[in-house]
């Protein structure tokens, strides 16, 4: 619907659907193209959408496109592109809708890389003013991004395919590249688990997602497959807008957050809510600086003055004694200041004033917790924050973390109990198998000593031994005095028979 692609001409032979005479091919989308054509009745150019071969042989969903852009013809606001008619011609189905004569924002982000925060802000309010509207009348867009969003030559901000998203969405068989279930770099995490059960707050997150694109130049969440991106949104976790451009105030930072939570119940509740916030901030600009000859937008009816934060579901009922949530501060700035009495790190009792998404940081960095109380005015009464529907999923998730960290403490605690324990046994182990070793060894020292000792006497006593053994026993004297008797004898007979033994000298 745009001014490229001038040179283009129809794809096929047909030059006439019913009122409308085609002139151009203006390009391809994700239900067919779309040709630039007069409006021969009414003399006017338009833009024509027709079905795709694929999408015109389900009958399905033909009768919902037919259907939703016939609800979206009655919707007529400033920033919502007009839908003139849906038809049939040749087989072919079409939708003939408003002509702008500019650029879609995704072509400005490409060329631009982002946006003052100004021209930013005053699209997410633009935005936001045609998706209240159209909420108002059941319409949820659920493809909300900057190809949706259309600027005009003169600045004039377009929301486009509003109706036909819805169509699309529908047909959740569809796999085609851009349709389906819309876009997952902007797709809010529950379209992307249940696409038919989605309200208002699908859109806003996209328009978050968005507004968080224009700020700073990228997206919150990026992968190489839809999976990935998805997978990451679940987790959550994402560089704040104000750590990428750090100039970007708190407050805006807040709103950011807030519209891209991952929890539907965490999220602005509604447009209205939105656009009390950004129109808040008063940094808007009155017509888009980068579009040469850019239109002041039209000043819009008020927002009706509502919180900044909605209440949870059942967090208060009629009669309660909690308090009052409203505050002076509130409505005059758009923001909430509290007073939070909380212990710091040194376990001081401190008061301090925080805006409500500081407070919530703080309670999911852990710097507050449950015990902290808080009150909105400085002559009220000190509530615990759990009280405050703006904080008490915040405090259940601090309490949750809180538990978890504590048993794995205490886990941690166990086992280091019992690797305590084992290197004790190990020590006392080592200790025993040391003495154990040491009392082998002085007895083999010892037994040795003794064989060595025996082997010495052995050696020195080795010759007279027997014989001192054998006096010891009784037989050592016998023995020597046998021979000597027998010598004595033998010479006594000699002598007397007057033979003398040779060798003996006879006395004279």
């Amino acid at each position: 619907m745009s001014e490229e692609s001038q040179n283009a001409k129809p794809s096929n032979k047909v030059t006439q659907l019913g009122d409308f005479a085609l002139q151009r091919e203006l390009g391809q989308g994700g239900m067919g193209k779309v040709f630039l054509a007069r409006q021969v009745s009414l003399d006017r150019l338009v833009a024509v959408k027709t079905l795709s071969r694929e999408l015109s042989k389900k009958e399905g969903f033909i009768a919902r496109f037919e259907r939703e852009a016939r609800s979206m013809a009655k919707i007529d606001h400033p920033n919502v592109l007009k839908i003139y008619a849906v038809d049939s011609a040749h087989g072919i189905h079409f939708a003939a809708i408003e002509y702008v004569d500019g650029q879609s924002l995704q072509k400005w982000l490409d060329q631009l890389g982002r946006l003052s925060v100004g021209d930013a802000v005053h699209l997410a309010i633009r935005c936001a003013e045609a998706l209240r509207y159209a909420h108002a009348e059941n319409m949820v867009h659920r493809d909300i991004k900057p190809d949706n969003i259309l600027l005009t030559k003169k600045g004039v901000v377009k929301v486009a395919d509003f109706g036909l998203a819805k169509a699309m969405d529908d047909d959740v068989s569809m796999t085609q590249s851009g349709t389906g279930l819309g876009t997952p770099l902007y797709m809010a995490p529950e379209q992307a688990r249940n696409a038919k059960h989605v309200d208002s707050r699908c859109d806003i997150y996209a328009l978050g997602v968005t507004l968080y694109h224009m700020l700073t130049g990228q997206l919150p969440y990026t992968g190489k497959t839809t999976l990935e991106v998805i997978m990451a949104k679940e987790k959550g976790r994402y560089a704040s807008a104000r750590t990428l451009r750090p100039e970007l105030s708190e407050r805006l930072d807040m709103i950011v957050d807030k519209m891209m939570a991952k929890d539907p119940a965490q999220r602005y509740k509604s447009c209205e809510d939105v656009l009390k916030d950004l129109q808040a901030l008063g940094v808007q600009t009155d017509a888009l600086s980068f579009i040469a000859g850019a239109e002041a937008a039209p000043v819009q009816r008020p927002v009706a003055n509502v919180p900044l934060t909605a209440a949870a579901p059942g967090a208060r009922k009629a009669g309660s004694t909690a308090p009052s949530f409203g505050s002076e501060t509130a409505t005059q700035t758009g923001t909430r200041i509290w007073y939070v009495q909380f212990e710091d790190a040194k376990g001081k009792s401190v008061v301090e004033k925080h805006s409500t998404g500081r407070i919530l940081k703080m309670l999911a960095a852990g710097q507050l917790t449950a015990k902290a109380k808080a009150k909105v005015s400085a002559d009220g009464a000190y509530y615990p924050l759990a009280q405050f529907p703006e904080f008490a999923k915040a405090v259940e998730d601090s309490i949750a973390r809180r538990t978890a960290a504590i048993r794995k403490e205490d886990m941690k605690s166990l086992y280091s109990r019992v690797e305590r324990d084992q290197k004790m046994f190990y020590l006392k182990r080592r200790v025993k198998d040391f003495f154990r070793n040491i009392y082998g060894l002085a007895s083999l020292l010892v037994l040795l000593g003794v064989i060595g000792a025996a082997l010495w006497f052995g050696w020195q006593y080795g010759a007279e031994l027997p014989a001192k053994v054998a006096g010891m026993i009784g037989f050592g004297d016998s023995a020597e005095k046998a021979p000597n008797q027998q010598s004595t004898e033998r010479t006594a007979v000699l002598s007397e028979g007057g033979i003398v033994p040779e060798g003996t000298v006879r006395p004279r």
